[in-house]
């Protein structure tokens, strides 16, 4: 009797420990093989690498870095939940599609994206380019997978700093966790925040910025509304802007960063509006 309740204990916890997230790394040539890291002095392989970046998901949604001077964060948004990246390698064809398959409705264009890392010189916004080197990385533990794109090289302020931008997702938890280090020992101010388009609704408070609407993405079978927040401490940053095109946080000088980010679609049945995205995020 003992063995049998220890046996229906260790199978109970390892249903429930189960790991709902995932890395994925490979040559856009070959999808087969996976990589745990790759590098490039150029800091461009968004043309060779699949997804143009590492990538990471949850159930809800997939995150991606894109490998190249924009080191923005992409979303991919899921109908259902599950994890997808395996075999969709971000898209789907039409027919998966309509068959309750994610898709890229985002668009992410010349911005951070979703909680995207550049860096402030005081009066502009710096990218992460050009670069000495571009590193990416992916892995996995027990309850999480993570990405990181490490930036070497950037000038910034006459010196040269080494920025290394982390996304963490976690099982069974909507909000990824993105964190900017900077490796040199420098303070850095970092840049931060979330896009929109015209027409997108925007809720705003003390410590998040969440928008929802219609992304001009084509890659996707259909426009779908797609809702984007960002969660911050206030007091980490000196300075709040909107360029037309991005929500951006400035933050004060510092050595790390973290904030937390979140998407969910109009195809999803329990965040499907801007009204249950920012009762979410709050």
């Amino acid at each position: 009797m003992k063995l049998s309740f220890m046996a229906a204990l260790l199978f109970c916890c390892t249903c429930f420990g189960q790991n709902n997230t995932d890395t994925s790394l490979y040559m856009k040539a070959e999808k087969i093989s996976y990589l745990t890291d790759i590098g490039s002095e150029s800091g461009d392989l968004y043309s060779v690498i699949g997804h143009h970046g590492p990538a990471v998901e949850n159930q809800w949604m997939a995150l991606r870095i894109y490998f190249s001077d924009k080191v923005a964060i992409d979303v991919y948004n899921k109908a259902k939940q599950g994890l997808e990246l395996k075999q969709a390698h971000w898209y789907p064809t039409p027919e998966q599609q309509k068959e309750g398959w994610g898709a890229d409705y985002y668009k992410v264009g010349a911005t951070v994206g979703l909680g995207g890392v550049r860096l402030w010189d005081g009066a502009k916004v710096v990218p992460l380019n050009p670069v000495t080197n571009r590193l990416a990385r992916v892995g996995k533990t027990d309850t999480t997978s993570w990405m990181e794109m490490i930036s070497k090289g950037v000038s910034y302020k006459g010196k040269k700093v080494d920025i290394m931008v982390r996304v963490t997702v976690f099982s069974d938890k909507r909000e990824a966790k993105v964190e900017a280090f900077s490796l040199s020992g420098e303070k850095v101010q970092f840049v931060t925040g979330v896009n929109y388009f015209k027409g997108f609704e925007t809720k705003k408070g003390a410590n998040y910025i969440a928008v929802w609407g219609k992304h001009p993405e084509d890659v996707a079978a259909e426009i779908i509304e797609v809702g984007a927040a960002i969660r911050y401490n206030p007091k980490d940053y000196v300075k709040n802007s909107d360029d037309g095109k991005q929500y951006l946080l400035i933050s004060k000088p510092t050595k790390h960063l973290a904030t937390e980010i979140v998407s969910a679609c109009a195809r999803e049945t329990e965040i499907n509006t801007l009204d249950k995205l920012e009762a979410y995020i709050k």
